[in-house]
């Protein structure tokens, strides 16, 4: 099966979001083949024949090593955009697919697809920025600018990749970058998948940036972007046609604040807001909106802190001592290890407490474990200092163990 493919990556809770966006390209692509990849269960309800989805492929098909440690060691949102690279060569492999688009789940396609299909037929990577055009306010490049400078130059949102040698090259380099590195870490450098999109200029020749202003739409560029028109007539942005809106930070409210703020100029944007309310709805938002994901808690139903994720997922030792950290048995899991053996008060504070009738040889192994907590708790090391000297650290706690 060739083609053009289009994927989104969710956890359950997003099926409705993902839903308007299938139903969005079905509506007016018809033959695009469109898979969900969900990194959850399914809902009891859930059928793939009453879907506008092609394919439903869950995270175990992916075939990533030490699978269960490894969703462990990430939040809900670094997961979802973590297997985006192993779901890209998937779909290369598995279905044979000429270009690949990925959207966010929050996404509207209203159009102009096949510019975005004609772009990947010049260029092995399409991408779109965040922002197309300089800022005109302190405010603008404190909220846009500077944010870009922190979570990455293009939106992930989009991604479009031909399978061409280049393309390959581009997505094998990706989910490997993802598979180790994909954490929202914005002091060391990181922000989940985004980051590493900023050095594909610097790494790979044959890659397109497409500014127009109609791609991507989202509350991050509206200062530039004024969108008119309505549902019956279709919208515009500066006067081209609307080709995808974005709907982030949709569910915290920061859409809406910054619409607020900077969508004023555009009443349109009003209009498209409440359609995609509804069209939300419409699709289980109430029923589904608040649906846990199957990783965030432990087996007992305790949901899993960032600390207890970030700490299993920098120790080795850790890893090969609770091979299924998501197991709450009361005795030998790593859920109880956490609650006995780190204080997250002291960890805070950086203090290292230690009785002076402590063995020497428990001193030095307490020692150890303390200083591999502090190195993965680090926002000034660089990634790969930090990996080394958590290598360093598990070095000497085998030594240790001699004591």
């Amino acid at each position: 099966m060739s083609g053009t493919h289009i994927y989104t990556s969710i956890t359950s809770n997003y099926l409705p979001k993902a839903r308007v966006l299938a139903h969005s390209l079905k509506a007016r692509y018809p033959s695009v083949v469109v898979h969900l990849l969900l990194n959850d269960n399914p809902p009891e309800a859930f059928d793939l024949e009453r879907e506008p989805f092609d394919t439903l492929v869950l995270i175990e098909d992916l075939g990533i090593d030490n699978l269960t440690r490894w969703v462990f060691g990430h939040t809900v949102v670094e997961l979802c955009t973590a297997v985006k690279g192993a779901a890209l060569e998937f779909i290369f492999e598995r279905h044979g697919a000429d270009k690949v688009f990925y959207f966010d789940p929050d996404i509207a396609v209203f159009g102009r697809l096949e510019e975005l299909e004609a772009a990947l037929d010049q260029a092995s990577i399409v991408l779109t920025p965040h922002q197309s055009e300089p800022e005109d306010t302190l405010e603008g490049i404190a909220d846009n600018e500077i944010a870009s400078l922190k979570h990455g130059v293009f939106n992930l949102g989009f991604v479009g990749v031909r399978n061409s040698a280049e393309g390959r090259r581009f997505a094998r380099w990706w989910s490997e970058r993802l598979y180790h590195f994909c954490h929202d870490d914005i002091p060391a450098g990181l922000f989940t998948d985004q980051r590493w999109i900023d050095l594909v200029p610097c790494l790979f020749d044959d890659y397109k940036v497409i500014r127009d202003p109609g791609f991507n739409v989202a509350t991050w560029n509206l200062t530039h972007r004024r969108i008119t028109g309505s549902l019956e007539e279709g919208f515009k942005v500066n006067d081209v046609p609307l080709g995808f809106y974005h709907f982030s930070g949709f569910d915290s409210g920061a859409q809406e604040v910054m619409l607020n703020k900077y969508g004023q100029h555009s009443p349109a944007l009003l209009t498209l807001r409440n359609w995609y309310i509804e069209a939300c709805d419409q699709q289980g938002q109430a029923a589904l909106g608040k649906r846990p994901s199957k990783f965030a808690c432990f087996d007992d139903g305790t949901p899993i802190t960032k600390d207890q994720r970030q700490l299993y997922r920098t120790r080795q030792d850790l890893q090969r001592t609770f091979p299924n950290p998501f197991a709450s048995a009361e005795k030998g899991s790593y859920q109880r290890w956490f609650a006995e053996n780190v204080d997250t008060t002291y960890q805070r504070k950086g203090l290292l407490t230690i009785s002076p009738a402590t063995p020497y040889g428990a001193v030095f192994r307490e020692f150890v474990g303390f200083t591999q907590d502090k190195i993965a708790a680090s926002h000034r090391l660089s990634p790969p200092v930090r990996w080394l000297g958590l290598r360093l650290c598990g070095l000497i706690g085998r030594v240790a163990k001699l004591f």
